[in-house]
């Protein structure tokens, strides 16, 4: 399968300026093979060397005990029986179970900028060592290379990437007709809707995507789901500090779908744990939220300023990483998201945890937007120095909220995401956007090139 990550790798290749990169990346989201079997394979072929870190354990036990990057240099072409220069790519993997490598990189990037790193694992773990490694702190072994790394992240395939690999004409026609502010003849619309409700089904692990491609067999695809759900659970006892944190993060993962299915959509502890504060979950969240396997939006309240910073309440909401382990999570039938009936089955959260997903994948930090009584707004995107309401509509709601935001706010011109097909309406400043453009929304949002 194709990913669209891929294209920041080869820019990263091409950079003048490359340092060692790093690829952070939740749980099976295809950090491996995203750097391996996409790039390497094609980029350096039969000219890279590749560790993993959890099976080798000579090159671990040897790098536990240098941050010096001559001596693994030269340790890792002896044993590899590779020189290792500016045409080979060194690929270390699963570096949360060697820290110290991290440190590595700033020599890397000093005396050996020539030569292409790649480093990937798990972000939590190595967040928690750089914690735990402060100075101040006793030990001063594993210092985070601040400054001397290149960095991105992966996420699960978000929407677009997912019809790209499922249905590439589609994608094109969608794609098209965006760039052109066309909105879709109605058969065309219904069958993107269809594509659009098998990806909250499905969701954006590569495991799952390819299972569904390759047979479109749903209760394979919820079996997987299921394996990945479970693994997810497993994890947080190998990465944390103490059983109690294991325990409330396990269940804060796992009630995430019933703490949005609420009237107030905010987190609410005492949902999971009777008589807990916020701050009884603020190390769950906190490693939930950097392990990207939950999403956190803030919110905000009356009059907003640039830049958007989170508000001082303990109001917020969280949503899972993945639409897939949500849909899993909520219990529901497959049957509810390929069905007539869908649209009655579906609840609201459903299309702002896929909006959220696609918003985060894109670069954008979440926040939504309260008012004094009823009103409120999904999402508050700021792009390049202009305000953009998002109102994520399951129908054909009206945006009620805008009214109100208006008389505290200025904004270029309001979105609402929705099943309806594409359009503007000038007197009320709002842009329908369905929910089949939101990636392609995103990335304008992202890049600032947004336009009517």
């Amino acid at each position: 399968m194709e990913r669209f990550a891929l294209n920041d790798l080869i820019k990263w290749n091409e950079s003048s300026r490359r340092k060692p990169l790093i690829v952070w990346g939740a749980r099976q989201v295809g950090k491996t093979y995203l750097v391996k079997e996409l790039f390497a394979e094609k980029h350096y072929k039969n000219n890279y060397i590749y560790i993993d870190f959890k099976k080798e354990d000579e090159i671990r036990k040897f790098c536990f005990d240098t941050a010096d990057s001559d001596k693994i240099i030269e340790y890792i072409s002896l044993l590899k029986n590779k020189e290792i220069n500016e045409r080979v790519l060194l690929i270390f993997d699963e570096i949360q179970e060697c820290p110290n490598i991290i440190s590595s990189l700033k020599y890397f990037c000093q005396d050996h900028k020539e030569i292409p790193v790649i480093a990937t694992g798990s972000m939590v773990r190595i967040k928690m060592q750089r914690e735990t490694h402060k100075p101040g702190t006793g030990s001063n072994k594993y210092l985070f290379p601040v400054g001397k790394i290149n960095q991105i992240t992966v996420y699960p395939m978000t929407y677009d990437e997912f019809l790209f690999n499922s249905n590439k004409v589609l994608y094109n026609k969608l794609l098209n007709a965006y760039k052109d502010h066309e909105a879709l003849e109605d058969h065309i619309h219904e069958l993107a809707m269809d594509s659009v409700y098998r990806y909250l089904l499905i969701g954006g692990m590569p495991e799952v995507v390819d299972a569904y491609i390759d047979g479109e067999n749903l209760l394979e695809v919820k079996n997987i789901l299921k394996t990945l759900y479970d693994n997810y659970l497993s994890d947080m006892e190998l990465y944390q500090a103490s059983q109690e944190s294991v325990i409330r993060s396990r269940a804060l993962f796992s009630n995430i779908y019933k703490e949005l299915n609420k009237e107030t959509k905010n987190f609410s502890p005492g949902l999971i744990e009777e008589n807990a504060r916020t701050r009884d979950f603020a190390s769950s969240i906190q490693w939930l939220t950097l392990a990207h396997i939950v999403n956190q939006s803030f919110q905000l309240k009356e009059h907003i300023t640039m830049p958007l910073l989170e508000d001082n309440s303990s109001n917020f909401r969280l949503f899972l990483g993945d639409i897939g382990m949500f849909a899993y999570q909520s219990g529901l039938n497959a049957a509810s998201f390929i069905s007539n009936e869908r649209e009655n089955t579906l609840s609201s959260i459903f299309y702002e945890n896929y909006v959220a997903n696609e918003l985060i994948a894109k670069g954008h930090k979440l926040f939504y937007w309260k008012g004094k009584t009823s009103a409120e707004l999904e999402f508050i995107i700021e792009s390049d120095n202009k305000f953009y309401p998002i109102d994520v509509k399951k129908g054909r709601g009206v945006l009620n909220s805008l009214e109100k935001f208006s008389n505290h706010n200025k904004f270029e011109f309001a979105i609402k995401i929705s099943k309806n097909n594409y359009g503007y309406n000038p007197e009320h400043k709002l842009l329908s956007i369905p929910f089949y453009f939101t990636s392609f929304l995103a990335n304008d949002l992202a890049n600032g090139t947004l336009s009517l």
